[in-house]
């Protein structure tokens, strides 16, 4: 029992170190892809013998990094609830979580993700419920009801994408910037006199 309770806080400073490298070679490899181990190692303030140890190689740790990230990315789509809050108030905080992800983990989201089935399984979670919230939107009347769910779906990402492209870190601007993206993709950016049908 005792011999438990001293391995936690082991496990728990382990975690701590991996976040701590995973976190600083966002940063560095953000600003030099090319960057080394490194680098890295003295970013996130330990030993490179530690990074080596925790990563076989650096592509082991730019694969870990895009787990990490994907990880978080999910995380954000989930917490926003989308399958039971109301759907305008759970694509808005979807947005914005997303956006933080993507601001706050730019060079791993950019990345292509790793042979990892995790990763795969994140992203299909993710897919899944965009879909079923942009269903329900379509119900709740927030969508017309003649929109074309797969392709409101890669405008909104398409939305998003160039959002994150602003770089912001602050808050404040992120909720902007979500706000953005769900104004556009409702709204448009077309007066009254752009209709077709007019």
């Amino acid at each position: 029992m005792e011999r438990k309770t001293q391995q936690r806080p082991l496990r728990a400073d382990a975690e701590r170190t991996v976040r701590a490298i995973l976190e600083a070679a966002e940063r560095v490899l953000s600003a030099n892809p090319a960057a080394t181990m490194e680098q890295i190692a003295e970013a996130a303030g330990v030993a490179r013998t530690t990074v080596h140890r925790r990563f076989t190689s650096r592509e082991a740790l730019v694969d870990a990094l895009t787990a990490w990230a994907t990880r978080q990315f999910h995380e954000a789509v989930t917490s926003a609830h989308p399958d039971t809050a109301p759907p305008l108030v759970a694509l808005y905080q979807a947005t914005a979580n997303v956006l933080r992800v993507k601001i706050g983990w730019g060079f791993a989201m950019s990345r292509t993700a790793p042979e990892d089935p995790e990763v795969a399984r994140a992203h299909a979670d993710v897919l899944a419920q965009c879909d079923r919230l942009f269903q329900r939107a379509r119900e709740a009347g927030v969508l017309r009801r003649d929109t074309d769910l797969a392709w409101a779906r890669r405008v909104y990402y398409a939305l998003i994408h160039e959002a994150a492209q602003e770089r912001s870190e602050e808050a404040d601007d992120v909720d902007e910037l979500a706000t953005l993206v769900v104004d556009t993709l409702l709204r448009g950016v077309g007066g009254q006199g752009g209709s077709l049908s007019a």
